[in-house]
């Protein structure tokens, strides 16, 4: 930061994405004690549906609920993957993380619960916004970087509320965000299962939705990710992890995106079917 330059970080949409279809929502957060905003994407296949399947796309670190749409392209992908039939219509939840510093790591902090934000109050906006989603509509979701890190986890933790989690270039342990924000963890929980994805996976308290991660081999976090698919296998945990070409970047999470969607797709078809319940 210098005095021609007053920000420390700068995440600006991409001109070139068209908008089509997009909306956008703020919403008064009790769990997060105040506004937050969310962008939605409905296709144009999805009226007249009931029980509309919802995936939540939660962003990295730096970001905001624009960011998968205007910087991913995440609804083009969407439509594409409609239109040619692989992928059921659905509608796109895009919210900010809360907005605390860099960061939130989508965790319950002393005075703000970003857990709350993403697992109860998301479902029900969406449900209030878009007509088709109800309570019986099937949650999914995915997300990058920090994002990954929340999308696994709170599937971990409410493994019954979601039909399927996903994840790109995903930070495994929360510690490794100390690396990327400027701001200190010191009121954020201390739990094993808040702090480490498998912990969070292997000690569910239900059988799991069914998982899938990839990364890039240029990645930073290729190998973190290559030891929680270790771990997971040693667990007896089912899952899908791809290796890919690419690194950390928008590049790669507009590619890789296709397949978590595609994936979600095969999911709300029955060709997966949910984790076995592995507890006597």
């Amino acid at each position: 930061m210098t005095a021609s330059n007053p920000f420390r970080t700068l995440e600006c949409s991409d001109p070139a994405i068209a908008m089509d279809g997009l909306q956008f929502a703020t919403v008064k957060s009790r769990a997060l004690r105040q506004r937050a905003d969310v962008t939605l994407f409905v296709p144009p296949q999805a009226r007249g549906i009931t029980d509309l399947p919802i995936v939540i796309l939660l962003h990295g670190v730096y970001g905001s609920h624009w960011a998968w749409a205007l910087k991913g392209g995440a609804h083009l992908t969407t439509a594409r993957l409609i239109a040619e039939g692989t992928l059921p219509p659905v509608a796109l939840a895009m919210p900010s993380d809360g907005l605390w510093g860099d960061g939130s790591g989508y965790l319950a902090h002393a005075a703000q619960d970003f857990e709350r934000w993403i697992a109860d109050e998301i479902p029900q906006l969406a449900i209030e916004a878009i007509d088709g989603c109800t309570q019986a509509s099937p949650l999914l979701i995915a997300g990058l970087s920090m994002g990954g890190f929340g999308a696994l986890r709170i599937a971990g933790k409410y493994p019954h509320r979601f039909s399927a989690a996903a994840a790109h270039s995903a930070i495994t342990d929360i510690a490794q965000l100390d690396a990327l924000i400027e701001e200190r963890r010191a009121h954020w929980g201390d739990a094993e299962t808040e702090a480490s994805l498998l912990a969070a996976l292997a000690q569910a308290t239900g059988p799991l939705p069914p998982l899938r991660f990839d990364c890039g081999r240029d990645d930073p976090y290729f190998d973190a990710n290559a030891a929680l698919h270790d771990g997971l296998l040693r667990a007896g945990i089912a899952h899908e992890f791809e290796p890919r070409d690419g690194g950390h970047d928008w590049p790669y999470w507009s590619s890789a995106l296709a397949g978590t969607l595609r994936f979600f797709g095969a999911v709300l078809r029955g060709d997966i079917q949910r984790n076995e319940e592995r507890r006597a």
